[in-house]
């Protein structure tokens, strides 16, 4: 099921990326964050409700709410990021920079979570990296 799910977030990603560079034209990019930014705040706080998920919320740690506070903050730096980036660069060459992500998380996840860096992991990595060269060259 995971796997279902990964391959809508890739779509729906490739789908934000469209939809935003034509939506910056003309827009500060920290002002088109921020409206994109309520518009998933009141689709998630809506997600919450409709699930009826909400009296969890105060069984939530302190460890995971600091963590989850901590991915917020990155979250909105790499999206103040990714929208300067994508009004000032070429959606088909930020794009591809951006998906680095996956490498840094590979590694990260490496040292930070002990997961497994496999041969295939590492090859890969250097694909992504190179597919990543190529594509902005």
């Amino acid at each position: 099921m995971w796997l279902i799910f990964a391959l809508f977030s890739a779509a729906f990603a490739a789908l934000t990326s469209i939809l935003a560079k034509v939506g910056i034209d003309g827009v500060n990019s920290n002002l088109a964050t921020a409206i994109r930014t309520v518009v998933v705040v009141v689709m998630s706080w809506g997600m919450v409700f409709l699930t009826n998920a909400q009296s969890g919320i105060t069984e939530i740690s302190k460890k995971s709410w600091l963590f989850l506070i901590l991915s917020g903050l990155a979250t909105g730096a790499s999206w103040l990021c990714y929208y300067k980036a994508l009004q000032i660069g070429d959606a088909s060459k930020v794009v591809p920079v951006d998906k680095l992500s996956v490498v840094i998380t590979l590694v990260l996840a490496f040292v930070f979570l002990h997961e497994q860096f496999t041969s295939k992991s590492l090859i890969g990595c250097i694909l992504i990296g190179i597919g990543t060269l190529v594509m902005v060259i």
